[in-house]
């Protein structure tokens, strides 16, 4: 037994090795690598990525990780859940074939750069073939994984949220609907100030005061670090190596601000993981859902408070002199503005679920073949207006403005909306524990963090998203306090 568990562990670590360097390599392709680099840099993640297939598929890999499904006893429980995963993804590693499993990585690593070249140029026939290709392989790779699932696009969905269906989604996005467009309507008779924000911030000071936020939220920058690209993301390799980007625009410095404290909450969650889960497949957050819930946490329940801004408020008026011009209580209104907007991640609270909606819906219907990827800005013009009332007069702008796609992330979006659900949830709960408007404006951020440090970030993979939510609340998923903290503040914010 205890060879068997030291082989495991041997290529345990091997396997995080591999996904290291790929990791540092995702992060190089979306934020330095040269333009001309990429090509053999995509091949390089597809070498590598090759060899973390041979490794998970190899019979000596595979007999390791039987034998202890057979031993469970004996094993403790960090041991037994990575058994478990490791089960799940060796058996569907394996239905894939190898040469399609490496094509498929560096398709996903190429496109990246041909979305940001097509984004930059408006050339959305530049970036449409890779699109229709990354579409066809998961749709390919969820025929191989399909069990007992009613539709391919459930298949997808269990990559970010297990137990997640179309059936619960559309469930989920209908009652979003039908309580958030009758609010969307009043906010929208009440009417919005002249807006105050939009003003040009040399990036330079942009920058340091964006270094400023992620530190004074709690994320270590001794263990992280910051960059720009062109969609922001996280990425971590380990705990102690969290990479957060965000996207700077010189005359919306507050678009960048809330970008970074969305990541944040992202790098803060990597950063809290126990440290018993370090050397083991388990010490990353959980699904996708869990995970947004504490970058919109961070963002948009804590970001847009007005007792955390009124703390350091001063000092963001150091760093944009024209604030010093914009009262407190004018900057709080304007920075939870509900308009429809073209861009989700410059959305508002009211109107970000509507925005998902919009990409769901697309993907299920490329998925289930009734959305053509030829038709897309077609498409995704029509959606936007039905719910949102505003059309992209740009694919820029329009379909091309997300990432994820390119990225492979098929499947992904739901989570944001999930996440905010879950978001709102805990926060209900925190504050029977917590004196959050004290904690605010003390500007004792820590607090907040190691609450959900110990209550939700330590156990990365180790718990299910819904044993985290079940114990932390008392009960499953319940959109209602998303629902009731949405109409609670904009009443109060528009006074309907």
């Amino acid at each position: 037994m205890e060879e068997i568990l030291k082989k495991f562990r041997e290529k345990i670590k091997e396997k995080k090795m591999i996904e290291g360097a790929l990791a540092v390599l995702q992060w190089d392709l979306e934020t330095t690598a040269p333009k001309k680099g990429k090509d053999y840099l995509a091949e390089i993640v597809g070498y590598l990525s090759m060899k973390e297939y041979i490794l998970t598929t190899s019979k000596e890999f595979e007999e390791c990780v039987e034998f202890l499904s057979k031993n469970l006893d004996k094993l403790n429980e960090i041991e037994r859940k990575e058994i478990e995963e490791l089960k799940e993804d060796i058996e569907k590693m394996k239905k894939i074939p190898a040469q399609e499993y490496q094509a498929y990585s560096e398709l996903v690593a190429r496109t990246q750069g041909v979305w940001e070249e097509a984004k930059a140029e408006n050339n959305y026939e530049k970036y449409k073939k890779n699109l229709a290709k990354i579409f066809e392989y998961t749709i390919k790779f969820a025929n191989y994984h399909k069990k007992d699932e009613k539709n391919l696009y459930d298949v997808i969905l269990q990559e970010y949220e297990k137990g997640m269906t179309s059936e619960k989604l559309d469930e989920f996005f209908s009652l979003l609907k039908s309580e958030i467009v009758p609010l969307l309507k009043k906010v929208k008779e009440a009417g919005n100030p002249d807006k105050k924000l939009l003003q040009k911030v040399d990036i330079e000071k942009q920058k340091q005061f964006n270094r400023f936020i992620g530190e004074y939220l709690g994320f270590d920058f001794d263990r992280g670090i910051g960059a720009e690209s062109e969609h922001p993301f996280t990425m971590n390799i380990t705990k102690n190596d969290v990479r957060l980007t965000t996207k700077y625009i010189e005359n919306n410095p507050m678009s960048a601000v809330f970008s970074t404290i969305h990541e944040t909450g992202h790098g803060i969650y990597e950063q809290q993981i126990g440290d018993n889960l370090q050397d083991t497949i388990l010490g990353t957050g959980g699904s996708m859902g869990i995970h947004e819930s504490q970058s919109r946490f961070y963002e948009n329940i804590i970001g847009r408070d007005f007792h955390f801004w009124n703390h350091i408020y001063k000092r963001a008026q150091e760093s944009f002199q024209f604030l010093k011009e914009v009262k407190l209580e004018d900057f709080y209104r304007e920075i939870n503005l509900v308009e429809p907007s073209l861009i989700r991640v410059e959305a508002d609270e009211l109107t970000y679920s509507l925005h998902i909606m919009v990409r769901y819906e697309i993907e299920k219907g490329i998925v289930d073949g009734t959305i053509d990827v030829d038709n897309l800005p077609k498409v995704w013009k029509e959606k936007m207006k039905e719910y949102l009332g505003v059309v992209p007069e740009t694919d820029s702008e329009g379909v091309m403005q997300d990432v994820h796609w390119a990225a492979g992330l098929v499947g992904y979006f739901p989570s944001y909306a999930l996440g905010s659900a879950y978001s709102a949830q805990i926060y209900n709960t925190m504050l029977k524990e917590l004196n959050i408007v004290e904690i605010l404006e003390r500007g004792e951020l820590d607090k907040i963090r190691e609450w959900l440090g110990e209550k939700i970030h330590k156990y990365g993979k180790l718990k299910t998203t819904s044993e985290i939510i079940k114990e932390v609340t008392g009960e499953e998923l319940n959109p209602k306090y998303y629902i009731e903290y949405l109409k609670e503040k904009y009443s109060k914010i528009y006074n309907i």
